[in-house]
């Protein structure tokens, strides 16, 4: 399986919120019902629901330990190679200006 861009565990991590807080109004919902077949479900639905809730945390927190890796690497690059960075910089920037003037 390819790695997820950003982009896409954004999404990823924003669908399971959506997902868990569903999951527990649900809970809540059928708090007082006593039927035995609801009550095994709610016991397995609040097992998932945990099991995603810290899925969820650990997929938020790789993430984040990633983005400031590629942070410092950036920041490192920069300080190593100054003049190249100041350059990547302005090329950027009139490639910007250039696509912004034409319209």
């Amino acid at each position: 399986m390819s790695e997820l861009t950003a982009t896409q565990k954004d999404k990823l991590m924003a669908d399971l919120r959506v997902v868990v807080a569903d999951a527990e109004e649900l809970l809540k919902l059928t708090a007082g019902d006593l039927n035995e077949s609801t009550a095994g479900l709610r016991e397995r639905l609040q097992r998932r629901l945990s099991d995603a809730k810290h899925s969820l945390l650990t997929l938020q927190a790789s993430a984040t330990e990633k983005a400031k890796a590629a942070g410092h690497a950036a920041d490192d690059y920069v300080h190593d190679n100054p003049w190249r960075a100041i350059a990547v910089g302005a090329c950027v920037g009139m490639v910007v200006g250039l696509l912004i003037g034409r319209r």
